[in-house]
């Protein structure tokens, strides 16, 4: 008696609402916004999205990874930076609910073409926050295919 008192007592201290978990990759619909992309300082600009195509809300936090890549999914150069530019925080996206990260992708003309060699990726490998597979976004951009040199660079997820 006194054992299911105390597991009654728990329960009712406990909050009524179980934290959400993670975002997984199959739960997630990822996208370039490119309408209203900026454009500053020999980079573009593009909202990241990360839409929950879950019945449930799941949460991410922190920085998408990204990478260039070929039509056959082959890594150009190096894999993408990261910019501190929002402080992390954990985004609850609700059902259909979306956040975002702003990609930054830098003009390729702007390296050396001895620290570059410039190609054109056929798209962008994205690895969400937390998640080990990766999603393919199509997306056609002037890249370099040496390694050392990043074009591409996240911030932080934040709230869409």
């Amino acid at each position: 008696l006194i054992a299911v008192v105390m597991v009654l007592a728990a329960a009712v201290a406990a909050p009524s609402h179980a934290a959400n978990p993670a975002c997984s990759s199959r739960a997630l619909d990822v996208w370039l916004n490119t309408r209203g992309g900026g454009v500053a300082a020999g980079s573009a600009y593009y909202k990241l999205e990360f839409t929950n195509l879950s019945a449930h809300a799941c949460t991410l936090r922190g920085y998408p990874g990204v990478s260039a890549i070929t039509a056959n999914g082959r890594q150009l150069g190096s894999a993408g930076g990261r910019n501190p530019a929002h402080a992390t925080r954990t985004i609850t996206l609700a059902r259909g609910g979306s956040a975002v990260a702003v990609l930054q992708i830098t003009d390729a003309h702007n390296f050396p073409p001895s620290s570059c060699r410039l190609v054109t990726a056929a798209g962008i490998r994205v690895y969400a926050p937390g998640t080990r597979q990766a999603k393919t976004v199509p997306f056609p951009f002037p890249t370099c295919a040496k390694e050392g040199t990043v074009t591409l660079h996240t911030e932080s997820v934040q709230r869409g």
